[in-house]
């Protein structure tokens, strides 16, 4: 999703040491209730054949399919769009559908959409939203008839003649449709300004078809503000366009000969085999009608992709456009490109986009799934950051190291929800944060780690480590649990909550609670497993349970259902029976709600330092402990957590030196 700001901060390191023999020494604890803390975890879903108790499709899985054929003519000057669709619908559920519900948002841009009732923010500019002309059904023995349509808010329900059979019934539905583009980003579809010509950045652009699931049915949510739950299908979709103008969109363009010179055509071939990026249309080709096929008259651009829940497209005459090869895994290529106005061309800004881009795509790829689309591209407009598949929108005054962690954040959603395909408009932390995530280590990689590291916060910029300022966001009374309704996050806490609080509890469960070796491998498979399939929250817990051989109810409670803070101490060093020569028993506490696995670091007398980890298991049964640990000198001081990795709400009381 489009991204204010972002800030960079210190990266998390593992912390490992062996946890020694314990004994116990209870005290009472403030907030801190081990039966509370460790309860049974009540998943949102239960597990049945459907989605079983390991975090997998079960043996009756289904999924409902759309597949859409598109035609589609924009004029310029009237800002109009105009079109047309035929979605081949399969019905693989159990039940017979007397309805279908269809997705209608250029209607958020209405004066009376439900979402204008919000923050008051979007829209600025009203229209009339989307104009439906025409529905009919056609069913499986190719009858076709006119059908009665209901236009809710954002939302469309096609009455269906007769219901579509259960289990792989058919049918496609025809809709003609046309709306006014307006001139601002909020619902996804814009046009702005440019020396050389407007840009159009065309998204939620035809009626898509509302996914129908064993979770809730027909999930209807109305666009308010959040983003998408869709079907996954094939797309062909054709563009018109006047001739002057370049069309960028997701997938494959299968008509090149009809729509770029033999020139064009050349270069892109070379970027197919070029690592280094090659000038499909430079700067001065812009104003040079030669670099057009014709003059006059318009073109139709013909796009395909397949498996995807979404296509969309930009067009422009005012399009700089360059192209490099993508290296992926098992000797596989793809097309990494990038089209931006002149104004945001140079080498510290889009001029070294489809760079930023190749290399982000290659990380991803190798370290977690292969790219899956035959092009990736990076669009310049006014979108801020939007991501689809095979395509991002992305701010065309952004340079430098902004334009480079937008352009990974943005091209790693291809992951997150692209391929694995989460319900964004309810769980946004599954989309946003595991993209989030995953950035963080790719910002690790990319160029040697020059950008690194990198964590996300507005909560309170500038204000100490990331561990630091997620303690002061768990502090906050009013802010929400990751798990909370997407529209119903305030702006102030969106980015806070739904991006960095969620990759931050992930990186904890990958360096602090499990560990890379168990965490790296149990979320490829979860990737794989879950690929163009609809997980929900439930599903992605019990499968890293399972996955890793961790019970984390503690922590999915605490740290997702909840905001539950931590606040561990050390209260006290003493020599062991007998003296020092016989160790130290150092005694720790437990104050708040959350747990989490740390570390003390003893100093000696000589100078040295030892790490000893004190594991979650400790806490299951007591709210203070004193850990002996063996020794043969003098501990002078004790500190828990000390490179300050956990969110810890009091360190005032983390650190004891012995007199």
């Amino acid at each position: 999703m489009r991204i204010p700001s972002m800030r960079h901060a210190t990266a998390l390191a593992m912390l490992f040491g062996a946890a020694l023999p314990l004994h116990a020494a209870d005290t009472t604890s403030g907030a801190f209730n081990p039966l509370e803390t460790f309860a049974p975890f009540v998943y949102p879903h239960a597990s049945n054949a459907m989605r079983d108790a390991s975090g997998k499709p079960g043996p009756l899985f289904w999924q409902n399919r759309a597949d859409y054929t598109i035609q589609a003519s924009l004029d310029p000057v009237a800002r109009k769009l105009t079109g047309s669709e035929t979605i081949t619908y399969t019905n693989h559920s159990p039940d017979a559908l007397d309805v279908i519900w269809l997705q209608v948002e250029q209607n958020r841009y209405t004066k009376d959409a439900r979402g204008a009732f919000g923050d008051g923010k979007f829209p600025t500019e009203f229209t009339d939203g989307e104009h439906i002309r025409s529905v009919e059904v056609e069913d499986a023995s190719g009858h076709r008839q006119k059908a009665q349509w209901i236009v809710s808010d954002t939302r469309m329900q096609v009455i269906l003649p007769a219901p579509l059979k259960a289990r792989d019934g058919k049918l496609k539905l025809h809709i003609a449709w046309d709306y006014t583009v307006p001139g601002e980003f909020g619902g996804r579809t814009d046009w702005n300004a440019n020396k050389q010509g407007d840009i159009f950045e065309m998204a939620q652009w035809y009626p898509r078809v509302c996914v129908y699931d064993d979770l809730r049915g027909w999930d209807t949510q109305p666009f308010l503000n959040s983003e998408f739950y869709l079907e996954y299908g094939n797309f062909d979709y054709r563009i018109t366009v006047p001739s002057d103008m370049i069309v960028v969109g997701s997938g494959e363009l299968l008509n090149p000969q009809d729509v770029l010179t033999k020139t064009e055509i050349k270069r892109l071939d070379q970027a197919r085999h070029s690592d280094a990026t090659v000038m499909i249309r430079t700067a001065a080709e812009v104003t040079d009608p030669a670099s057009r096929p014709k003059q006059g008259g318009t073109l139709t651009w013909h796009f395909a992709i397949r498996n995807a829940r979404d296509a969309v497209f930009g067009a422009s005459r005012a399009y700089i456009w360059d192209a490099a090869r993508i290296n992926l895994p098992g000797g596989k290529t793809a097309l990494a490109m990038s089209a931006y106005p002149v104004e945001s061309a140079g080498d510290k800004a889009w001029g070294v986009a489809t760079q930023d881009l190749k290399k982000s795509v290659e990380f991803f790829s190798k370290t977690y799934f292969p790219y899956p689309y035959p092009v990736a591209i990076n669009e310049a407009g006014t979108a801020g950051g939007m991501e689809y598949p095979g395509i991002t929108f992305d701010h065309k005054k952004a340079a430098g190291p902004i334009l480079r962690m937008l352009i990974a954040h943005e091209i790693g959603h291809t992951w997150f929800p692209m391929i694995v395909g989460s319900n964004e408009r309810r769980d946004a932390w599954m989309d946003e944060g595991f993209n989030t995530f995953v950035d963080v280590y790719e910002a690790e990689a990319f160029d040697g780690g020059k950008y690194a590291p990198k964590r996300d916060s507005e909560y309170a910029p500038g204000k100490g480590t990331p561990a630091e300022q997620i303690a002061a966001l768990l502090k906050d009374p009013d802010a929400p649990p990751p798990m909370t309704y997407a529209d119903a996050v305030k702006e102030k806490y969106r980015h806070p909550i739904t991006y960095f609080k969620t990759a931050f509890g992930l990186v904890l469960l990958r360096e602090q609670i499990i560990g890379p070796e168990r965490f790296d491998p149990a979320f490829r498979r979860y990737i794989a497993t879950w690929a163009y399939k609809h997980p929900s929250p439930s599903d992605f817990f019990r499968f890293m349970d399972s996955e890793t051989g961790e019970d984390l109810n503690w922590f999915w409670r605490g740290w997702f259902e909840h905001n539950w803070q931590f606040d561990m101490s050390v209260d006290k060093v003493a020599p062991a029976a007998g003296g020092w020569k016989n160790g130290a028993d150092i005694t720790v506490s437990n104050h708040d709600k959350l747990v989490l696995p740390n570390t003390m670091e003893l100093t000696y007398a000589d100078g040295s330092k030892r790490d000893v980890r004190v594991p979650v298991e400790t806490w299951m049964q007591h709210t203070s402990y004193a850990v002996h640990v063996d020794g043969a000198q003098p501990v002078t001081s004790v500190e828990l957590d000390p490179k300050h990795e956990l969110p810890d709400e009091d360190r005032g009381n983390d650190t004891i030196t012995v007199k």
